[in-house]
């Protein structure tokens, strides 16, 4: 039985990358959900364990079971992940 998509955005109010990042999920019609690390240094701390950093936009994308983070910052590695995950075909 498969799953439906499930996009996590880590973000904090303010972060132009964040904005862009949500905005392109929008566009495309992905539903995603949000966690603000804005004044939860705590949240960072999960990052920082996570995936060794404490920036944002992280993005964590599932399906099936099996998740993908994305830690780089610009578009084209969102869409890589998307693709990867199938919620996006590139023409």
């Amino acid at each position: 039985m498969s799953q439906t998509l499930s996009i996590i955005v880590w973000s904090k109010q303010g972060c132009h990358y964040c904005a862009e990042v949500k905005e392109y999920l929008e566009a495309n019609n992905l539903t995603y959900q949000t966690v603000d690390v804005t004044e939860h240094d705590d949240r960072r701390d999960i990052l920082e364990i996570k995936y060794g950093v404490r920036y944002v936009p992280v993005l964590e994308i599932g399906k099936d079971g099996v998740y993908e983070s994305v830690v780089e910052l610009g578009i084209e590695h969102l869409e890589k992940a998307l693709e990867k995950a199938g919620a996006l075909i590139k023409s």
